[in-house]
């Protein structure tokens, strides 16, 4: 993900330093371990959901699932406490500075608890009939999602767009680096048959009346790969699949083509957010063959206008909305569609990839690409003084060291990096040359 601002030299330390100081206030850091439950206050509200997930155990207490592959899907039942909007902007995931976090003023979790199936069919059926049209909202978050960012951002999301389905996370093995594209492509890949065994059972439940499914960035394909899947099975997809919200999809349009011809003439009402400017579709495209993004087409061009309309999906092209966030990749603002789609707005706000990101991981992924290490030792070189001082970059160092030497710890290019291989030492920033 090329950033312009970027000399395309080596940086020198003061001048990396410099930059540092420019953009520190927009990296500020936080803590990790959020989902460990608190006590509630009676001034916040609750969003409580149902998240099934492929991922595995985490070892570190708060954090719950990581970023690896579980053999088998597992459950989970977690509520999610959100301050007044007095002290939050509406689309923000107001994240802790500290631990414990203060309900009052942070996002903070009340209750995180492993559930097994029957379990949460039981919590699904009893959200549903709570639900004024037995509906459900499915959410599937994108590339570089850490599990705590996949939680809090649906939570905001819930609770911001004001919807009275019950909430579902359907949530993958993303490792949260932004060198791992490869790693979390597959990952979707590998959750397709668990998300189509969800909806599967969200096709059979009598309760289920309504079920929309609202996806972001590389979420769209396991989104379209687990429809199709289901499709081909059932002859078609069922009638109660109302709504498809396809936000900055990064999926091949030809492949996208054919994922639509394979679930039948019945679909459901398909939503497509794009934005020509998009920076991080830009990136994808050159790692997939320079074939474009579906979430970065021009809707007004053919074939796209035709087929678009052929299969009456609605299209809001976002391309000329200002956003904050300078990669493009998001762009919600309030919207008719989105209001008839899930009773209310979702908010642009913040991206809907949430991890923790440094500058020195913003240099890291200029020099390195989206799906390949090569330069990355360089990278690594000048981010190294960044590390000492950003927590952020600091904490996803190690995670750097590992894809360019791989797991022996023996680099595969002559140039020489900062020792911060041991993971003890990237996160206090005692590296050495």
């Amino acid at each position: 993900m090329p950033l312009k601002w970027l000399p395309t030299k080596r940086l020198s330390l003061p001048l990396a330093f410099g930059l540092l100081a420019t953009v520190l206030a927009a990296c500020a850091s936080r803590p990790t371990g959020v989902l460990e439950p608190v006590a509630a206050s009676p001034s916040t509200s609750q969003v409580e959901m149902l998240v099934a997930t492929t991922r595995g155990r985490a070892e570190k207490r708060g954090e719950m699932f990581s970023g690896e592959r579980a053999r088998s899907p597992t459950f989970a039942n977690i509520t999610v406490s959100i301050p007044p909007e007095s002290v939050r902007k509406e689309g923000e995931v107001a994240w802790p500075r500290r631990l414990p976090p203060n309900p009052a003023t942070d996002f903070a979790t009340l209750k995180a608890e492993e559930i097994d199936r029957p379990a949460a069919e039981k919590w699904l059926s009893s959200s549903v009939r709570r639900s004024p049209d037995r509906s459900v909202l499915v959410f599937i978050h994108g590339f570089n999602n850490h599990f705590e960012d996949a939680v809090f951002r649906f939570a905001q999301i819930v609770h911001d767009s004001g919807a009275h389905s019950a909430p579902v996370l359907a949530t993958w093995p993303s490792r949260g680096s932004l060198l791992a594209y490869g790693y979390d492509r597959e990952s979707t890949n590998y959750t397709r048959n668990a998300v189509e065994r969800l909806f599967q059972y969200l096709a059979r439940d009598s309760e289920v009346k309504e079920v929309s499914i609202l996806a972001h960035s590389m979420g769209n394909w396991l989104a379209l790969e687990s429809l199709r899947q289901m499709a081909i099975r059932n002859g078609g997809l069922p009638a109660k699949f109302k709504n498809v919200m396809l936000a900055a999809p990064d999926v091949d349009v030809d492949v996208f083509r054919s994922q639509i011809a394979d679930m039948g003439r019945q679909l459901p009402r398909f939503t497509l957010f794009v934005s020509r400017d998009d920076r991080a579709l830009a990136a994808s495209r050159r790692v997939w063959g320079n074939v474009s993004r579906l979430g970065a087409i021009d809707p007004e061009q053919s074939p796209y206008k035709e087929e678009l309309s052929a299969n009456n999906i609605a299209v809001i092209d976002m391309t000329k909305v200002k956003s904050g966030d300078r990669l493009h990749h998001i762009k919600f603002a309030e919207s008719p569609e989105i209001v008839q789609l899930i009773g209310t707005r979702l908010s642009a706000g913040q991206a809907l990839t949430d991890s923790r990101l440094g500058l020195g991981d913003h240099i890291v992924a200029a020099t390195a690409g989206a799906a390949h290490t090569v330069g990355t030792a360089t990278a690594l070189a000048v981010a190294a003084p960044i590390a000492v001082v950003d927590q952020n970059t600091r904490e996803n160092y190690a995670r750097y060291i590992e894809a360019l030497t791989g797991p022996s710890g023996q680099s595969t290019q002559d140039t020489t990096v900062p020792d911060c291989s041991n993971r003890s030492q990237a996160r206090t920033g005692s590296c050495s040359r």
